[in-house]
């Protein structure tokens, strides 16, 4: 079982635009990303995402592409300074490949936690538009990849 880790795309700063919507830079990484995807098969059930505009709008170009036959959900426990506990439990009672959509520090320190039971160690780096894919091992996560929309192949884009 897997779950994907998503950190939005590029966002406006909120001295510009209060709400932090994805600017068009961000658009196109998360659709490029998106598509990227879609190629290497990622499959989410559910895609989950925070309360915040640019979360939701990285949620929507997401779901676009892979079709979650779950959907979307917002998650209030996937705001930027979110008790972990909340989304550690969302993922470890997952039955069904998960796609969660948030911000920085709330991601690098669940990935930690997930991955080495230790949120305060740096072990991934998430880019705006990243994605990283954890896969259940027989005793925790492994970290199985992260793709950013550098590497993402754009031939298909």
């Amino acid at each position: 079982m897997e779950i994907y880790l998503v950190r939005h795309g590029e966002a406006e700063s909120e001295l510009v635009e209060p709400t932090q919507p994805l600017r068009e830079r961000g658009r196109a990484d998360v659709t490029r990303m998106a598509r990227h995807a879609v190629r290497i098969k990622v499959a989410a059930a559910e895609i989950r995402h925070s309360t915040k505009l640019r979360a939701k709008q990285t949620a929507e170009i997401l779901a676009a592409h892979l079709n979650p036959v779950r959907g979307l959900r917002e998650a209030d426990y996937l705001a930027p300074e979110a008790d972990l506990g909340k989304a550690q439990d969302a993922v470890e009672t997952a039955t069904e490949p998960l796609m969660l959509v948030g911000h920085l520090p709330h991601l690098a320190r669940l990935a930690s936690l997930l991955l080495v039971g230790d949120p305060n160690r740096d072990i991934v780096r998430f880019r705006p538009g990243a994605v990283v894919r954890l896969e259940r091992a027989e005793r925790g996560w492994v970290l199985g990849w992260v793709l950013t929309p550098e590497i993402a192949d754009p031939a298909g884009c």
